[in-house]
């Protein structure tokens, strides 16, 4: 990569006009702006509160500096050069905060598209179509030996092409890279610095307009295991079968819907959670819910661990692969050769997906409004307006963080 790549725009706040607040994260806010200093080019703006990152400083913490996990994020962005991933566009640093800019993404995400469907569930065919897109994507990041954790409709945004976009990076880590066999890497693949991004902020949903846009992810202080990464330097196996990876990770992080059984038990976990997490989408995509979930927390975990998940109706391809991906022992779970030879795939051309001109659904410009409860989101200032999200006094973090090691006894 030449040094004109690694360039990233340092952006103004000052010439950034807010178009709107499109939601909430694990730790930021991210808004549609528009930058004025340029070709009036629309953004994704996530932005992070400098104080939550200090907040959250561990002793214990292996990397020793928490700036090194909120920035991962923008290394992977940076690094990755692939049309299903965000390209970073500039970022923004001011005393109060930090964050980063990618191209906007105007169709929203899955789970809006998919509550425009006829009861709420997509077809077979489309499914088919995103669920190839998504693993494309995760081969890819898996191939730079970045595993995502934090698979869930509201993270897969629509382009404005129609394909998708594979969005947040918060509770992604890098674990050692499979070999070539299992995961196809770029012709040049970009190296990452094995750092983690592990830590999350707990937050007050203060503004009405996010309570719904987003299944919040489990940040790191919710841990029932330690967060350390811990690497375990077995190789794979010489035919190169790909149900094992060079490193695992303890850590326990994710959307409580969607994590893994292995994860719950603690015991390390690697790239085989992704597949479980798609296998958690794509029952969702089918039936409108997701397989597992409780009526509360405990609940939603004990039946991730115990339950078989229900994939009721006559037997499809897509069923049987929902149910290969929803194996409890991720040494049997299916793999990513395994995925892409199975019969729901078949017909499928793997390096023209990428090409086609005419997906499923293309956004048109009605889709680029975003409803934001009447606030004249063009007088919000965007450093206050994080503050006001994310200002939590010390008192309160240790009460809830005392309530979430509560939560788990249990267990």
């Amino acid at each position: 990569m030449d040094d004109d790549q690694n360039q990233i725009p340092v952006l103004d706040l000052r010439q950034l006009k807010v178009l709107s607040a499109l939601g909430r994260g694990a730790r930021g806010v991210v808004f549609l702006v528009q930058d004025e200093s340029s070709n009036g080019d629309l953004f994704a703006l996530k932005t992070i509160l400098r104080a939550s990152i200090k907040k959250n400083v561990k002793k214990t913490d292996i990397i020793g500096n928490e700036s090194k996990q909120i920035f991962f994020e923008q290394e992977v962005l940076r690094l990755s050069q692939h049309p299903l991933l965000p390209k970073l566009r500039g970022v923004v640093s001011t005393e109060n905060i930090v964050g980063y800019a990618i191209d906007y993404c105007p169709g929203r995400d899955l789970n809006c598209l998919r509550k425009r469907q006829t009861e709420r569930m997509f077809s077979d065919d489309i499914i088919r179509f995103y669920a190839a897109e998504l693993v494309i994507a995760l081969e890819y990041l898996h191939g730079l030996g970045i595993v995502y954790r934090d698979l869930k409709p509201e993270n897969v945004m629509i382009q404005e092409n129609g394909h998708l976009m594979l969005v947040d990076f918060d509770l992604s880590t890098k674990l050692s890279p499979k070999p070539p066999c299992e995961a196809r890497s770029p012709k040049t693949t970009p190296s990452l610095s094995p750092t983690t991004s592990e830590s999350s902020t707990n937050n007050k949903n203060r503004f009405s307009f996010f309570s719904n846009c987003c299944r919040p992810a489990i940040p790191a202080e919710d841990s029932v295991h330690p967060t350390a990464e811990s690497v375990d330097n077995s190789v794979s196996e010489p035919n190169c079968e790909p149900r094992h990876s060079f490193s695992k990770s303890n850590s326990f992080v994710g959307t409580e819907e969607y994590v893994a059984p292995e994860m719950l038990q603690g015991n390390g976990h690697d790239f085989s959670v992704d597949w479980w997490c798609l296998g958690v989408v794509l029952h969702e995509m089918l039936y409108g819910k997701t397989p597992f979930k409780g009526i509360n927390r405990k609940e939603t975990f004990y039946q991730i661990l115990s339950k078989t998940a229900e994939v009721v109706g006559e037997p499809t391809p897509l069923r049987d692969l929902i149910r290969k991906l929803l194996v409890k022992d991720p040494k049997q779970r299916i793999s990513t050769t395994e995925i892409k030879g199975h019969d729901f795939f078949r017909g499928v051309d793997w390096e023209g997906l990428l090409q086609i001109s005419r997906p499923p659904f293309v956004p048109g410009t009605s889709d680029e409004d975003v409803d934001v409860d009447g606030m004249d989101v063009n007088k919000i200032d965007i450093e206050a307006f994080v503050q006001g999200v994310f200002q939590v006094d010390d008192s309160d973090v240790q009460i809830r963080e005392k309530e979430h090691d509560n939560a788990f006894l249990p267990f």
